[in-house]
């Protein structure tokens, strides 16, 4: 399905160092002519931070096989922009791919996620987008499935297209290939991260603080990413920018004057 005349931006979170950027690559270049910008450090966990206190720098750090790579001190969602606004601003932008992440980017993660922030840039302004994640946090992740399937999901949405302000969210579940049963469109089920703050001393006897914690799923539906990927699914979830809670606005009528 390739097709010279498409333009793909590929972004990610985890730097440009990152095995799964690579991974990604390999799936965006049987689809057009790609263009990679990714920050120059990981910037996992940013949400949809943008740099507005500092310039932002762009440096092409390699050329290869017709693939120009840049990379950026900027944020995941930053990395869009720049894709956007200066590198491709002459052209249109077909689709923007985002990750492979190293690690999952599934229930209340999606809220956290470099990754998913940067397809959700991608959306606002009417730019296809997918994020890509796969449940392993190794950074020698085996990503042979994250990219069979890939092509995939990649194909299928350019042939059947993306709605406008939507993007996809596609978890593969740490498995081999010949295990994945298959591919699930799903919802983000109910979670919350248990968070600690470890009171540290550095070197100069002053304290300091590092974030652990865990995640608890708080539903296991059948239609919900979690079940999808301890189930040996690939998950894909629609997602949306508006995070406005409809079905209760009626319920708040009791404010207005």
């Amino acid at each position: 399905m390739t097709d010279s005349k498409r333009t793909i931006l590929v972004v990610n979170d985890d730097g440009f160092e990152a095995r799964g950027l690579e991974a990604m690559v390999s799936i965006a270049k049987n689809f057009g002519n790609v263009t990679v910008v990714v920050p120059d450090r990981t910037r996992s966990g940013m949400g949809h931070a943008i740099t507005m206190n500092e310039p932002l720098r762009l440096t092409n750090y390699k050329n290869e096989g017709g693939i120009a790579y840049w990379r950026t001190n900027g944020t995941p969602v930053d990395c869009v922009k720049l894709g956007e606004k200066v590198l491709l601003r002459d052209k249109k932008i077909d689709l923007v791919l985002s990750g492979i992440n190293h690690g999952s980017n599934s229930s209340v993660s999606l809220i956290y996620s470099g990754t998913m922030a940067a397809a959700i840039e991608a959306s606002f302004s009417n730019m296809p987008a997918i994020g890509i994640s796969v449940l392993d946090y190794s950074p020698d992740a085996d990503f042979n499935s994250a990219v069979h399937f890939g092509k995939i999901i990649v194909e299928k949405a350019l042939t059947n297209g993306i709605p406008t302000g939507i993007c996809l969210n596609v978890n593969i579940p740490k498995v081999s290939l010949e295990e994945i049963k298959g591919i699930k469109v799903t919802r983000q089920c109910d979670g919350v991260w248990h968070e600690e703050l470890e009171e540290r001393i550095d070197a100069f006897g002053r304290k300091y603080y590092w974030l652990s914690g865990y995640l608890e799923h708080k539903e296991f539906e059948p239609d919900t990413c979690e079940w999808a990927l301890h189930n040996k699914f690939v998950s894909v979830q629609p997602v949306q920018y508006d995070l406005t809670a409809h079905k209760y606005i009626s319920s708040f009528k009791f404010l207005e004057l």
